[in-house]
C-alpha cells in the first residue's frame, strides 16, 4: 500500500468533497462534518458522474445526476439507482496534510 498525499484538509469545506487524481484513477476525499476524512473511488457506481461534485452531508454523498447516494466512510450503495458499493480507501490527516492509501 502507498501513501499519497493529496492536499490539505484546509483544501476541503466541513461536509464537502475533493476531486483528485493520481495514477490514472480518479477518488473524491471527503471531509466529515467532524473533520474526518475519507476516499472513494471517484465515480459513481451506477454511471460514470464524479461524486465529488454531489451533495456531502451527515456521511453520505450524493450523486449527481441520478441522486443515488453513498456512505462515504463505508462505501455502501444507500439509494438507487445505486446499487453496487464504492471502492473506499484508508485516509489520515497528518499536519494539516491529507494522505490516501491507493494501489
Amino acid at each position: 500500500m502507498t501513501w499519497i498525499t493529496a492536499g490539505r484538509l484546509d483544501d476541503i469545506e466541513q461536509e464537502g468533497a475533493i476531486r483528485f487524481d493520481h495514477g490514472g484513477r480518479t477518488y473524491a476525499i471527503y471531509r466529515g462534518p467532524d473533520d474526518s476524512v475519507y476516499c472513494t473511488a471517484g465515480l459513481c457506481t451506477h454511471e460514470a458522474i464524479h461524486l465529488a461534485d454531489g451533495l456531502v452531508m451527515d456521511f453520505e454523498v450524493e450523486c449527481p445526476k441520478h441522486s443515488g447516494a453513498f456512505d462515504y466512510r463505508t462505501g455502501e450503495a444507500l439509494r438507487l439507482p445505486a446499487c453496487e458499493n464504492l471502492k473506499t480507501y484508508p485516509a489520515e490527516v497528518i499536519d494539516g496534510e491529507i494522505r490516501v492509501a491507493v494501489g
